[in-house]
């Protein structure tokens, strides 16, 4: 699948959760065709980010485009993997009902999936290698396969914008490259791909480019620019000049 249509458009956004600021006048762009990581300590406000531009956070200030036009909850064209605990696996449901119910938001929840909709649901299996576990069910398969279930769920939408919440956390290292070289493919497909993770060294060495974020986008380039500059990295992980992060990024 090619998309050519405009990617992720964040302007001036800010969220604020209980009163209280969690992100601040955010801009960040995601063109097509581009793997951006999202890095920043606990608390930073990356799932937030994430949450926000679906739309199921009310912003306080500021916009969010995809495929140039306002995203609307429900009605944009963006896929979500939301970390594996944010789902209930211990649904009594197949691998690929569960695929299936990515689709819910678009087609809401009385109208029944047509022949189109179950072939992207096929395509989306087959994307992640789990067609050949299609019928059986999700709380037999284990934490990798489930995370690959949450990715094909993602792609049954057939999505413009991809966003993955930390989708490497808790994966064996097959898994890891398996999953990293599908979203490079995602990404070189078109589609304008958005992930947060905790794994700085993979992240500068997969994604095209890195945002900094910590309440507010501290900087952004590609890896080879930022691991040659200490200065956003001490000031979004608080961490001094004589920091291992320093010297990871020195040894990338």
């Amino acid at each position: 699948m090619s998309v050519s249509d405009p990617g992720l458009d964040v302007r001036g956004l800010s969220v604020e959760l209980g009163g209280r600021p969690v992100l601040t006048g955010v801009d960040l762009a995601v063109e097509p065709g581009e793997l951006v990581g999202l890095l920043g300590p606990n608390g930073a406000g990356k799932t937030t980010l994430l949450r926000a531009i679906l739309g199921l956070l009310p912003p306080a200030a500021g916009s969010v485009h995809v495929a140039g036009k306002p995203g609307k909850p429900g009605r944009t064209p963006i896929g979500y993997v939301p970390q594996r605990h944010d789902f209930a696996f211990d649904f009594p449901i197949s691998v690929v009902n569960a695929v299936a119910t990515g689709l819910t938001g678009k087609l809401g929840p009385l109208r029944r999936l047509g022949a189109a909709d179950w072939e992207a649901v096929a395509d989306a299996l087959d994307r992640v290698r789990m067609a050949e576990l299609a019928d059986r069910p999700i709380g037999q398969i284990s934490g990798g396969q489930r995370q690959r279930v949450l990715v094909a769920r993602a792609l049954a939408l057939r999505p413009s914008v991809l966003l993955l919440d930390e989708p490497f956390t808790g994966m064996d290292l097959p898994t890891q490259e398996l999953l990293a070289a599908l979203f490079a493919d995602l990404a070189q497909e078109g589609r304008a791909v958005l992930l947060t993770t905790h794994d700085i060294g993979s992240a500068l060495c997969s994604c095209d480019r890195i945002a900094l974020l910590n309440r507010s986008v501290v900087a952004t380039g590609t890896p080879g620019d930022l691991a040659d500059d200490p200065e956003p990295w001490m000031a979004t992980f608080a961490v001094g000049p004589g920091s291992a992060l320093l010297r990871m990024l020195k040894a990338v």
